[in-house]
C-alpha cells in the first residue's frame, strides 16, 4: 500500500495533513474541541483554537485518560484497544475519505463503546478504510469517559460525553464537505455504551439538524440513570478521593488519580423505590436523565431522523463465558440476574424459562442480563421511534455465533462489529480466545452487513420491511437472513 503523506485539506480551524492510501485517505487526530484540561474537565466543550501552519494528521494521537481494560480470557484488544494514550488535546476526530471524494458523498460517526470508561479511536477494529473504499466519509470520535465524562457533580453540565459528541456533530457540519462529505447526510451510529449515547443524542435537542439518520447497536432506550442515583455515585466517588462532591474539589484531582478511582466505583446498589439500575451493576457510569431516551423519542424528539437499533442473539455471554460463568450457572444465578433486572423477578423467569424450553441455567442467565442491559431498551427505542411515521425505523438480530471459549462465546456483545467495519480479517480477532473464534466466518457476511449499513446511511432503507408497532419486523441476521415477526414478543411483554 502507497502511504504518502501528502493530501492536504483546509478546515475551519486549519489545513491538515493526511494519509494518501490506494483507494482511501486517512486523516488522524484532528481536534474538534480544546483540549479538556483543570477545571474546563468539568465543564461543555469549547472551541479549539486555530493553528496556522499545516497540521499533520498522520500518526494516532492520544484518548480520554482510562485504565487498560480487560475481560476475562477473552482478548478485547482489537476492541478496547490498549489503555490510556496520554496527552491533553484528545477530543478529536478520525476522519477516512474516499480519495476521489465528490463533496455529496454519505457521512458515517461513529461512537465507540468501552463501558462508559474505557475505548477510543485508536483501536483496530474501528478502522474506516473499508468505509471509504466503498463510497462513505467514516468519522470516529474520542469522547470524555468515567468522572470527567458522566460523573453528575453538582455545579458541572451533565453528559459531558455527550456533549462532545455534539460538539463532533457541529465539527462535522462545518468541516466535512473538505474531505468530500455531505453534511446534509450525516448517519450517527454507536455500539453498547455508544449507542446508548446516540440514543440520548436522540433526545438532545440542541444536536437537532446535525444528523439525519442514526444506528444503536447494542445500546438502550432506558439506560440512563437518574439523578438519584447519578448523586450515589458521586458520593462514592468524592469518597473514594477523600474530598466533597462539589465541582471545584474534583477540578483539582489530577487524571490519574480520577482514574484510578473510577475502577474502585463497582458494586454501588443504585436500586431505589422507583427505579432499578439499568446496568444491573455493571458499571457506575451511564447518561443521567430524568426522562429515558425512549420516552423522549416517544414523545417526538427526532421524529424525522431514520433510525436501525438492534442487538445481538446473545449479548450476556460476554460478562460470563470469559470468566467462567456461563457453564457453573445455578438455579440460584439466574433468580439473582432476574432480582436485578426486574421488579417482578419470579415472572420474568417463568417467561424465560416458558421461551426457552430446555435451555440451560448460563443460557437463561445471559438471557436476562442481555434484555436487562440492551434487549428491552432496543424494543423500547424501536417502539417509540415507530410511532412517529416521518421517519423510518428498521429492526434487526445480530444471530452469527462465534466458536471462541469452546463455543460458549456464541452471538454475544461486540462481535457484529467487524462485520459492520467489514474487518472480520483482523488477526487478533481470530483465535479459540479471541472474539470471532478459530473458525472463519460465512466470505460474504461481513460484506453484506457493512453493505447494508451504508445502504441505510446513504438511502434511510435497511433492505427489509420497516419496524412499527403491530409487526415489528425484525431482520435475523445469520449466514441466511430471516425476516422475522415480533421475535421476542412474550419478553417484550414482561418488560413493558
Amino acid at each position: 500500500m502507497n502511504h504518502r503523506p501528502e493530501r492536504v485539506v483546509t478546515t475551519a480551524q486549519g489545513a491538515v495533513r493526511g494519509l494518501r492510501r490506494d483507494d482511501a485517505d486517512a486523516f488522524l487526530n484532528i481536534p474538534y474541541a480544546a483540549p479538556p484540561t483543570g477545571a474546563a474537565r468539568f465543564e461543555p466543550p469549547r472551541p479549539h483554537a486555530p493553528w496556522d501552519d499545516v497540521r499533520d494528521a498522520t500518526t494516532p494521537g492520544p484518548n480520554a485518560p482510562q485504565s487498560e481494560r480487560k475481560l476475562g480470557s477473552v482478548d478485547m484488544t482489537p476492541y478496547f484497544g490498549t489503555g490510556w494514550s496520554r496527552g491533553e488535546d484528545f477530543l478529536t476526530v478520525n476522519v477516512w475519505t474516499p480519495r476521489a471524494a465528490d463533496g455529496d458523498l454519505p457521512v458515517m460517526v461513529f461512537v465507540h463503546g468501552g463501558g462508559f470508561v474505557a475505548g477510543s479511536t485508536r483501536s483496530a477494529m474501528y478502522d474506516g478504510s473499508a468505509f471509504a473504499r466503498d463510497g462513505v466519509v467514516l468519522v470516529t470520535l474520542n469522547y470524555r469517559l468515567g468522572i470527567s465524562g458522566f460523573l453528575d457533580i453538582p455545579g458541572a453540565p451533565a453528559n459531558r460525553g455527550l456533549l462532545d459528541v455534539v460538539a463532533a456533530l457541529g465539527w462535522v457540519r462545518e468541516n466535512i464537505s473538505a474531505f468530500g462529505g455531505d453534511p446534509g447526510n450525516v448517519t450517527l451510529f454507536g455500539q453498547s455504551a455508544g449507542a446508548t449515547v446516540v440514543a440520548g443524542v436522540l433526545a438532545t435537542p440542541a444536536a437537532a439538524g446535525l444528523f439525519r439518520r442514526a444506528i444503536v447497536q447494542s445500546g438502550s432506550g432506558l439506560g440512563a440513570f437518574t439523578t438519584e442515583q447519578a448523586a450515589r455515585v458521586t458520593e462514592a466517588a468524592a469518597d473514594a478521593l477523600g474530598i466533597e462532591p462539589r465541582v471545584e474539589d474534583f477540578a483539582e484531582i489530577s487524571d490519574e488519580r480520577l482514574v484510578e478511582a473510577a475502577g474502585r466505583l463497582a458494586g454501588i446498589d443504585l436500586r431505589t423505590e422507583t427505579h432499578g439500575d439499568p446496568l444491573i451493576g455493571l458499571s457506575p457510569f451511564s447518561l443521567v436523565l430524568d426522562t429515558q431516551p425512549a420516552e423522549a423519542v416517544a414523545a417526538g424528539l427526532s421524529a424525522d431522523v431514520d433510525l436501525l437499533v438492534g442487538i445481538n442473539s446473545e449479548e450476556g455471554n460476554l460478562y460470563l463465558a470469559p470468566v467462567g460463568r456461563y457453564s457453573t450457572s445455578t438455579a440460584a444465578d439466574v433468580d439473582a440476574a432476574a432480582a436485578a433486572s426486574h421488579p417482578d423477578p419470579d415472572r420474568l423467569v417463568e417467561v424465560y424459562r416458558t421461551a426457552r424450553p430446555g435451555a440451560s441455567f448460563g443460557a437463561l442467565r445471559s438471557a436476562i442480563m442481555a434484555d436487562a442491559l440492551f434487549g428491552a431498551g432496543s424494543r423500547a427505542l424501536a417502539s417509540a421511534h415507530a410511532a412517529h411515521p416521518s421517519s423510518a425505523t428498521y429492526g434487526y438480530e445480530f444471530a452469527w455465533r462465534s466458536e471462541a471459549l469452546d463455543g460458549e462465546l456464541g452471538a454475544t456483545h461486540a462481535v457484529e462489529l467487524p462485520f459492520v467495519f467489514d474487518l472480520t480479517g483482523l488477526p487478533g480477532l481470530h483465535g479459540p480466545n479471541a472474539l470471532l473464534g478459530p473458525e472463519k466466518p460465512p466470505a460474504d457476511l461481513a460484506a453484506r452487513i457493512h453493505d447494508t449499513w451504508i445502504r441505510f446511511a446513504r438511502t434511510g432503507d435497511a433492505g427489509w420491511h420497516p419496524y412499527d408497532n403491530e409487526r415489528r419486523a425484525t431482520m435475523r441476521i445469520d449466514s441466511e437472513w430471516t425476516q422475522l415477526d415480533d421475535p421476542h414478543g412474550r419478553e417484550r411483554q414482561v418488560w413493558s
